[in-house]
């Protein structure tokens, strides 16, 4: 095995950045095309899905450890702020959302996750803008849960909250009609 100052360790979570937070489940050794292939094997839960990261391409995929405190701060500070809206065409700005989320970079997620929230008294998002808000709300959620030690709807309901602190100020004045 690859002696590395972050190499993960059966039972760590994990953020691998197309899917999110899986937690190690096992490493295994295999032969494949007569190499022999250090594996992480990883186990998303909510996608019930199971993946083998081979131990040599962790770096290139950017696969981490969950976020550090401070930059799981500085998300939750993100989420405070004002909203940004691009006037671009939507399905630009979709592929920047999307691209934001796959990073696996957890600032980045919570951008996206403040720039499509949309409070009660606002007017509908469409439906491929509520999908990417939840895709992105729920990624920031599971990453939040396995650092505070929760669950995800816990998780996401105190990112809402913030979110519902803090957007009410930036729609004021909005609907002059």
């Amino acid at each position: 095995m690859a002696s590395k100052a972050d190499a993960f360790d059966v039972g760590d979570y994990v953020v691998y950045p197309k899917h999110g937070v899986g937690r190690v489940i096992e490493l295994q050794s295999e032969e494949i095309a007569g190499m022999q292939l250090d594996l992480y094997v990883l186990r998303f839960e909510k996608e019930r899905m199971t993946l083998r990261v081979p131990v040599n391409k962790v770096e290139s995929i950017g696969m981490r450890k969950l976020s550090s405190d401070k930059t799981l701060k500085e998300a939750m500070e993100t989420l405070k702020g004002k909203p940004k809206v691009k006037r671009t065409m939507w399905s630009r700005r979709a592929q920047e959302y999307e691209a934001k989320i796959n990073s696996g970079e957890i600032v980045l997620i919570a951008e996206v996750t403040r720039d499509l929230f949309r409070p009660d008294d606002q007017p509908e998002q469409s439906y491929s803008e509520r999908q990417i808000f939840e895709a992105a709300s729920s990624r920031l959620a599971r990453e939040l849960a396995a650092m505070e030690k929760t669950d995800e709807p816990t998780a996401l309901e105190k990112i809402l909250d913030v979110l519902r602190e803090h957007a009410p100020q930036y729609y004021e004045n909005t609907e002059d009609a």
